[in-house]
């Protein structure tokens, strides 16, 4: 692969899919000379406001409605976006006659100097990565967040930025196509069922994410979830253990063992770290996010940014004030005496059910979406204790309320904004309407936040 972009000048370059990472790809690629061809299963109306992006781009050659085999054989290299499933029988096809294909962040982060962290796992890879940055702003110290979230790590390179570090979201799909990659530090969150649409089983979901630690060495520090048997398995890996490793836990119990290896303990209010050879305190009195996830995300945060030298007092201010990111357990407002929370990111059974741990009883749960084949009957009992009505919507509909329509009080909706004016309507004073989908929004939205907004929109009607 190239590592310099001057070698990217007259290269025959493919892109397949034209979304957020599609179109930096292209601008990036155009930018330094690189003979440009996009293709995209959708038609050209369907993708009218992407394309509207590219406007004025006139070097690049367009190919939308379907793939052309001929197309993929004549070029030098082939970039796909995550989005975009890499079984496909043309690029099977294509690999067979020769033509090299790679996967966006694998191509964009051989090209990048600065040191890379890539943060995994199936939830918290978002507020991880900020908390992150806002610690390491805090004490001066600049640094990049993209990858998985709304910003491809391709634009890093197309702003041209020189950060001290950047930081890399980084989804399964992301880490598919990952060979070369070397991460200078590795966040493993957890690990739980997801996007079985895309993958055959849960085995071959976890083996996307082993591929973080393909290329760790002497030099790479992991920082991984005690708590988390799966994530402690991969650990036993023994490319794991070239590196070394820091654990972060919620049980002071493991306070000994992780002290003396170094990591993060959370013991009553206080969080206990060990990065060198003193052990440091932090104060969790005054935290603002809610959940007991928020501890494990702000332990590893703390660990990510000392390691590049956040400070103490840094830290410490972020623990304090920092609120959230939009769309996870993001307040929206109050009703009539009812609490809105829009929880749009949570798109897996993991994620709804760190959101319903956080509330005590009475929530009416909005969920449904897309159908990924997950399985639901994990909330059964949660959902038994905590949810008085369950709204469901969307494709997966049918699938959630065979696993959990006999434990509460069950309505299916047609559409969105229905479900949503439906569990208004239940609510009395007191209640939680949780809008926590444990699917993606790709059966009616094109992104999980644009789900959350139109959400907010709704609520914030309401008299």
């Amino acid at each position: 692969m190239w590592k310099e972009v001057s070698e990217l000048k007259d290269k025959k370059i493919l892109i397949v899919g034209l979304g957020k990472t599609g179109v930096a790809l292209a601008k990036f690629l155009t930018k330094h000379e690189a003979q440009v061809t996009v293709t995209d299963h959708k038609s050209k109306p369907e993708l009218s406001n992407t394309l509207d992006q590219l406007d004025g781009y006139t070097n690049i050659k367009f190919e939308l409605g379907s793939h052309s085999p001929k197309t993929f054989l004549s070029q030098d290299l082939v970039i796909l976006s995550p989005g975009v499933a890499p079984h496909l029988k043309i690029f099977e096809y294509a690999r067979q006659q020769g033509v090299k294909i790679t996967g966006e962040f694998e191509f964009s982060a051989g090209l990048i100097k600065e040191p890379i962290v890539g943060i995994t796992g199936t939830n918290g890879k978002t507020i991880v990565a900020r908390l992150a940055q806002a610690m390491l702003r805090e004490s001066g110290i600049d640094v990049w967040v993209g990858g998985a979230n709304e910003n491809p790590i391709t634009s890093y390179l197309l702003e041209d930025k020189k950060a001290k570090v950047v930081i890399a979201e980084m989804s399964s799909f992301m880490l598919e196509h990952v060979n070369e990659f070397s991460p200078a530090n590795i966040v493993f969150t957890n690990l739980a069922e997801n996007h079985l649409d895309r993958y055959r089983s849960m085995e071959e979901y976890v083996n996307a994410k082993r591929r973080i630690f393909k290329n760790t060495n002497q030099a790479s520090t992991s920082i991984l979830n005690a708590d988390d048997n799966a994530v402690v398995e991969l650990a036993r890996d023994p490319a794991v253990q070239r590196g070394r490793i820091f654990y972060f836990s919620r049980k002071p119990a493991l306070e000994p063992q992780i002290m003396n290896i170094g990591g993060a303990v959370n013991v009553g209010d206080e969080l206990r770290i060990r990065t060198g050879p003193e052990i440091e305190t932090f104060s969790i009195k005054n935290i603002k996010m809610k959940g007991k996830h928020s501890i494990e995300n702000v332990m590893a945060a703390l660990l990510l940014a000392r390691e590049y030298g956040a400070t103490h007092e840094a830290v410490q201010k972020t623990i304090d004030s920092f609120l959230g990111i939009k769309h996870r357990l993001e307040y929206v407002r109050k009703v009539g005496g009812v609490l809105f929370y829009n929880d749009s990111k949570a798109t897996n059974v993991h994620a709804v059910l760190r959101a319903l741990d956080v509330f005590d009883e009475n929530v009416i749960l909005i969920a449904g979406g897309k159908d990924t084949n997950l399985n639901y009957e994990p909330l059964r009992n949660i959902v038994k204790r905590k949810v008085k009505t369950l709204i469901l919507v969307g494709e997966a509909k049918e699938r959630i309320n065979r696993d959990l329509g006999d434990f509460s009080e069950t309505y299916l909706i047609g559409t969105f904004e229905e479900a949503v004016l439906i569990a208004y309507q239940k609510s009395r004073i007191g209640d939680i309407v949780l809008m926590s989908p444990g699917c993606s929004s790709f059966d009616m939205f094109d992104s999980y936040e644009e789900r959350g907004d139109y959400f907010k929109e709704i609520v914030k009607k309401f008299k």
